[in-house]
């Protein structure tokens, strides 16, 4: 289970509530009453943050690490819904709507994460009403990116997702590299495949494909160079 380390005023990360998009309008009194708020948990990699059918008590946010939210298929399989990192936050049907957990949220790797209680960020949202407006604008997002998904699942093939993902990391992990884009992979073979529904033989395979091509360069297990965008976006 995750454990409670600290306040935000005794972490010794920076401050949370400043690389969150939702909090992008708030000035730096209104910022430090955020912090004023937040308790930070760690978590090791592989650790359940959310248990599908939970009801949080708090809105989570990311200070560092990745975590995955997903689901298991009537046939056992891992379905991946969304990959949260730095800055995003979940757990908010709960806060807003009193709806259980949709999903399992688990921790990719080592992950700190800041809480807010239900009760408090209820105020912050009535006192700021353009914090409900931002917290809708990254719902919206999330879902466009969410049925950007299932269409992909539903009508591309296996090339054009594997393509779409890569292309969709580049945009969230990417940075510039002297040969391209350098991409940190938020998960193995096997997640990707879970999170675009195919086998991890098949993303492995199309990814070689991919290398042999020149478009892109895999770096280990856990980085790629995207060195040709304008095919890999085709």
């Amino acid at each position: 289970m995750g454990f409670t380390g600290c306040s935000c005023e005794n972490c010794h990360n920076k401050m949370c509530s400043k690389r969150v998009p939702i909090f992008s309008a708030f000035n730096e009194d209104e910022l430090s009453r955020v912090s004023g708020l937040i308790i930070r948990r760690q978590y090791k990699k592989g650790e359940l943050i959310i248990l599908e059918g939970a009801c949080p008590e708090s809105l989570i946010i990311i200070n560092s690490g990745r975590v995955k939210a997903y689901r298991n298929t009537i046939e056992g399989r891992e379905h991946i819904l969304y990959i949260f990192s730095e800055g995003d936050f979940f757990g908010e049907k709960n806060l807003l709507l009193d709806h259980e957990a949709t999903y399992n949220a688990e921790a990719l790797e080592d992950t700190g994460i800041c809480t807010i209680n239900k009760k408090a960020f209820q105020e912050l949202m009535r006192e700021y009403p353009e914090l409900s407006f931002k917290v809708m604008e990254e719902l919206c997002s999330r879902l466009a990116r969410l049925e950007n998904t299932i269409e992909s699942m539903g009508t591309k093939n296996v090339e054009l997702r594997v393509n779409s993902v890569l292309v969709e990391f580049s945009e969230k992990y990417g940075s510039q590299h002297p040969r391209g884009i350098l991409v940190e992979l938020p998960m193995s073979r096997e997640g990707i495949a879970n999170y675009i529904g195919l086998t991890r033989e098949t993303v492995s395979r199309k990814m070689s494909l991919l290398q042999e091509e020149g478009i892109i360069e895999m770096v280990g297990n856990k980085k790629v160079i995207i060195l040709d965008m304008e095919r890999l976006s085709l």
